[in-house]
Parts: C-alpha cells; structure tokens; sequence
C-alpha cells in the first residue's frame, strides 16, 4: 500500500540532514564568507583591532592625551627602555615623551571613529540621494548625478583640503570634510541598482496598491540595493582612514592634543633619517595592517554578495 504523500514528506523532512533543513540566508552567507581562509584571517585581525580601541584605557600603560603623564625626558627612547615612571616603553617613545604603544592605541580609537563614522554618514546622505534620483528621475536626476559629477571631478584630497582650509582642524570638520567626498560614490552605485529594481514587478504592484512613495523608496527598493551598498562601505571606511590620516599627516586633521595615527607618523618623520624610526614607523604599520584587513574583507563580502563573481 502506497503511504500518502503528506507521510511521505514529513518522513523525508525527518530523514533530511539537520544542515538542509535549517539553513537560513544568514548560514549560508557565513559558510560563503568562512570559504576565504584570507578573509576570515583579516575579519579576526580587524575584531582584534577594534577591541584594543575600544579598551584602550584599561590596555595602555599611559594616557597620551594627558599632558601631565609625559616626561619630557623621556622622548624618543628606543623600544624596550625603561622610563622614568617605572615602566617599560615596548615601542618606544616620541619627541614628546609620549609611549608610541598607548599613543597607537588610542590613536586606532580616533581613526576607527572617524572613519567609520563619516563612511556611515555618507551612506545616508548618498543612498538617500541616489534613490530619490532613481526613483523619480526627471530634473531631480539631472540635478542630483550633475553635483556627483562634480564632486568626482576633483581629487577628493583637494576637496578636503579646501574644506578643513575653511572650517579649521577638529574632528567634527574632518567627519564634515569626509562626508563630503565620499556620499557621491554611494549616490552613484545605488543609483545604478535602484534603475534597474525600478522596472521589476513589485515595484509596479506597490505602485498599484498606492502605497506611499517614501514607504516604495524605502521599505521596497532600498532593501533590494543594498548588498553593492554593503561592500562600497566596507572600502569607504577604508578610504576614510586613509584619508583622515593623510589630513592629520599634512596638519589640517585632528587637534595635536588628540593625536591619530596620521599625526602621530608626523611627529616622527623629521626623525626617520636619524635613525629613530620607531616614531613613524609603529603607527605606519598599524595603520597599514588596519586599511589591508578592512580590504580584505570587503573583497570577499563583494564576492558572497555577487553571484556573477563566485567561482
């Protein structure tokens, strides 16, 4: 006698590995992301890189921003010499004194901050520009993609610069400065997407059950453009670090009481041909590992999130 088919699935979903049966989109973006052993290397890295920011005042043997823990004296000791405070400076110190371990520490704090805040601020403004060019095109296309045109027709180091030449140093009129070279690029991209989502069959049925445009824009389109979203992010907080650090290298970025990665590669690079080297040198190689391992992941996240580039 035959079983019924209802018997028949229940005894095949019974019989199914617990792997088929709950896997979810979040499962399999996690064993598509796990495939990269480089990826999930530098994703570890970055974790790490961000808890010592984070805890930076429990892990760091000195406050650099406080004026009244640094010894003159002690500037520009080798790594590993012993200080007047008692304590041992792995890294060494700098022109003022300042242990380069705690000054990375927190300097990592001030780069992360920034350049993810101003990358995250972009994204709004630019994503919110993009789909509203997308969607209603016309003049508000023409306007919107004209200012992107512009914007990326200068280098965006010559727009910071003019900037910051205008509002001052401090770490508000960097983010300020950041925004506004990044947001084009996120315009741009998610303009490209929502063109296409534009003309499928559920935005056409929103449209006939007269759902509200801002509801269409932002709880139906906006969803379907975010996995090219996700990955220019992820290479704009990048950018942003790189950026910030670029500024506080030439002096217009943050205040010297509050010293990032950038400044503090300044500091020692009238020293680099006098043999200190650990000055420049312990902040450029942090700061490059922190820009590679962002990289690599976002490499990765844009092959799991495009199909067309998976092997």
């Amino acid at each position: 006698m035959t079983p019924p088919p209802a018997e028949v699935a229940i005894a095949s979903a019974e019989l199914a590995p617990p792997a088929a049966r709950e896997e979810t989109p979040l499962r399999r973006f996690v064993a598509d992301f796990a495939e990269s052993k480089v990826a999930v290397g530098a994703f570890a890295v970055f974790v790490l890189i961000v808890l010592c920011a984070v805890f930076a005042p429990w892990i760091a043997p000195q406050n650099p921003y406080d004026l009244a823990q640094l010894d003159i004296l002690d500037g520009r000791m080798p790594p590993g010499t012993v200080g007047g405070a008692g304590f041992t400076y792995i890294l060494g110190t700098d022109d003022q004194g300042r242990d380069m371990f705690s000054g990375i520490l927190y300097g990592l704090r001030i780069s992360l901050m920034v350049g993810a805040g101003s990358a995250f601020i972009a994204f709004i403004v630019g994503t919110a520009l993009g789909l509203l060019a997308a969607y209603f095109g016309g003049r508000t296309d023409t306007l919107i993609m004209r200012l992107v045109d512009l914007q990326l027709s200068f280098p965006s180091i010559l727009v910071a610069l003019m900037i910051l030449a205008f509002l001052g140093k401090g770490i508000l009129n960097v983010v300020i400065a950041i925004v506004a070279v990044e947001w084009a690029y996120y315009a741009r991209t998610v303009r490209g997407t929502a063109l296409v989502e534009r003309r499928r069959e559920y935005i056409e049925a929103a449209e006939c059950l007269a759902l509200s445009k801002p509801r269409i824009v932002f709880r139906h389109l906006l969803p379907n453009c975010l996995p090219p979203l996700i990955v220019i992010l992820t290479m704009q907080v990048a950018r942003a670090i790189a950026l910030e650090a670029t500024l506080s290298f030439l002096g217009l970025g943050v205040p010297v009481t509050e010293p990032s990665l950038g400044l503090l590669i300044a500091n020692g690079y009238e020293y680099m041909l006098s043999g200190r080297y650990w000055i420049s040198f312990y902040p450029g190689i942090a700061l490059l590992v922190t820009i590679v391992v962002i990289n690599l992941v976002g490499d990765q996240l844009r092959d799991v999130l495009n199909p067309r580039l998976r092997k």
